[in-house]
C-alpha cells in the first residue's frame, strides 16, 4: 500500500518521484483530466449488481461523480459510508455516483469482482461499483489514487477533481468539498473551489 498525496496534480502532472519507485507496474503517462474537459468515455464495465455499465448508462442524470475506489485501502473503506450518504442525500437533486474499481485484481485479490461484490452489498452501496478490468478507464481520467473524484456537469464537462472531504477521520472533517461543489453544481454556479488535492493509496497498476 501506498499513501498519495502530491502537489503535482494541481498542475495535472504525473508525479515523478512516485514513478520512479513503482519501476515494476506500468505507470501511464497521462496527466489528470484537465478542468472543463469532456468525460472520457467508457463502456462494458460489470458492476457488482451483475449489470453492464457505460458513460451513456448515465446520461438522464444532470451531475455525474465518478470515484476512482477499491475494497483493500483503508482510505478507500474510510471513505465508503460517506460515499453512501451522499449519493443518498443528492440522489433527488439529480446526482448519481458511478464507482470504479481499476486496481490490479492479481496483485491485489481483495480487489476482484467476487470481492467486490460482496463489498458492495456488506456495505450497502446505492451507486454502481464496477471493474475496469483493463485499467483503461482510470488511464483515461488521470487516477492515481483511491479514493479520486470527478465530478461532471449536465454537458459532462468536468468541473470538480480530487479529494471527498480533508480528512479521512469523519470527525475531523472541516471542508467537505465533494458536498460543497455539488450544492454549487445543482445550484447552477462554478464550484468554489474546482481543484483539490486528492489523497489515498496509490492505483495499483498492472506488473509489466
Amino acid at each position: 500500500m501506498a499513501f498519495f498525496s502530491h502537489p503535482s496534480l494541481m498542475q495535472g502532472r504525473p508525479p515523478q518521484a512516485l514513478i520512479g519507485k513503482v519501476k515494476t507496474h506500468r505507470r501511464p503517462e497521462t496527466a489528470v483530466l484537465d478542468l472543463s474537459a469532456s468525460a472520457p468515455d467508457f463502456s462494458d464495465l460489470k458492476g457488482a449488481d451483475g449489470k453492464t455499465y457505460s458513460l451513456r448508462s448515465f446520461d438522464a442524470k444532470p451531475v455525474l461523480v465518478v470515484v476512482f475506489t477499491c475494497n483493500h485501502c483503508p482510505y478507500a473503506k474510510a471513505y465508503e459510508d460517506r460515499l453512501v450518504a451522499i449519493q443518498r442525500d443528492y440522489l433527488g437533486k439529480g446526482v448519481q455516483l458511478v464507482a470504479i474499481n481499476s486496481n490490479d485484481d492479481k496483485a491485489y485479490p481483495e480487489d476482484s469482482y467476487p470481492e467486490m461484490v460482496k463489498r458492495a452489498k456488506d456495505k450497502g452501496f446505492n451507486f454502481p461499483y464496477v471493474r475496469d478490468p483493463t485499467q483503461a478507464a482510470a488511464e483515461a481520467y488521470g487516477a492515481v489514487c483511491t479514493p479520486h473524484v470527478f465530478a461532471f456537469d449536465r454537458s459532462r464537462k468536468l468541473r470538480y477533481r480530487g479529494r471527498i472531504d480533508d480528512s479521512r477521520d469523519p470527525s475531523m472533517v472541516k471542508s467537505p468539498d465533494l458536498r460543497n461543489a455539488l450544492d454549487d453544481l445543482v445550484a447552477g454556479r462554478e464550484p468554489r473551489a474546482a481543484d483539490t488535492k486528492p489523497f489515498g493509496c496509490s492505483i495499483k497498476w498492472m506488473v509489466l
